[in-house]
């Protein structure tokens, strides 16, 4: 049984940006990090779930992809993917295909932090 939910796919149907075909790509890439996470538009964008939500996309993006991780400052960040210094949330930005690419092994190791904290 597969965890994507359909209204994110008419979400990124409808997405007239520069940067659907690398939202798409990033979407796949959590998705696929585990069967227990979930999705769905809230906020008006696409937002990865798992016992909480854990981040969402910020669709007025035009130059990069960013993900809001909504409580990033409390996720463990090995690699250095999310930015900010603001008390709650921090933000991880991927440029282009090539950038996603590189930031692959961060992403999923703040994604699978996330998890492992809150099982």
């Amino acid at each position: 049984m597969s965890n994507r939910n359909p209204e994110v796919d008419t979400w990124l149907a409808n997405y007239a940006s520069p940067q659907r075909d690398l939202v798409a790509r990033v979407r796949e890439f959590i998705m696929d990090l585990s069967p227990e996470l979930s999705e769905a538009v809230k906020w008006q964008a696409p937002t990865f779930m798992y016992k909480g939500n854990i981040a969402s996309f910020f669709p007025k993006a035009r130059k990069n992809v960013t993900l809001m991780f909504h409580q990033g400052a409390t996720i463990n960040d090995p690699l250095g993917l999310l930015e900010g210094d603001g008390e709650t949330s921090r933000v991880a930005r991927f440029l282009d295909a090539a950038d996603f690419e590189a930031k692959k092994p961060a992403l999923e190791a703040v994604i699978e932090a996330w998890i492992r904290d809150h099982s």
